[in-house]
């Protein structure tokens, strides 16, 4: 990493139940956390605007919410986002056929219609050389309801958030998805 963490002693007392959940949730405290912590009020701010994402109430299925973070994170490089949310996305899909087949997604036919439609718009909003058409929008609205797109925009907004802030950082991969390599 670019940066490097300090001693959990060190971080603010209101961050450090954010370890401690992380600890038990997935067995070690992440990397990004970490890096986030040092600017602890920052820090709070992010992880309750992912808290508000991944909500159990979201209008978005946990599996199209995954499969938006993994292909934003391929997108952006992020070996950490990759890494942690490619777990998340073959728990939620209850097997690894969608990860494996994501940087291939228009080939591949494992992904539904909404599936497809959402990770367009997500490659649409990603990468800086596309726009969102009116046309796509119009798709969108097809399918999605005003609320669904505005907390669909809203995901991919923060993992390009969070996928750009731990690339630059160069934040490793923890260990938590073994894809094969082709």
């Amino acid at each position: 990493m670019r940066i490097n963490e300090k001693s959990l002693h060190q971080y603010p007392f209101f961050i450090r139940p954010f370890f401690w959940r992380q600890r038990r949730k997935y067995g070690q405290v992440l990397k990004p956390g970490l890096l986030w912590g040092r600017s602890p009020w920052l820090f709070a701010t992010v992880a309750l605007l992912y808290g508000a994402l991944d909500r159990r109430s979201s209008p978005l299925t946990p599996v199209l919410r995954s499969l938006v973070t993994v292909r934003v994170s391929q997108i952006n490089w992020c070996a950490f986002c990759v890494d942690i949310n490619s777990n998340t996305l073959m728990q939620r899909a209850g097997a690894m056929h969608k990860v494996e087949a994501l940087e291939q997604w228009q080939n591949a036919d494992c992904y539904t219609e909404q599936e497809r439609l959402a990770l367009e718009y997500t490659e649409a909003v990603t990468r800086s050389d596309t726009q969102v058409s009116e046309a796509l929008m119009a798709r969108l609205k097809a399918v999605f309801s005003d609320d669904e797109i505005v907390e669909l925009t809203g995901l991919i907004a923060f993992q390009n958030l969070s996928s750009k802030f731990n690339a630059a950082l160069d934040v490793p991969a923890q260990g938590f998805c073994r894809i094969p390599t082709s």
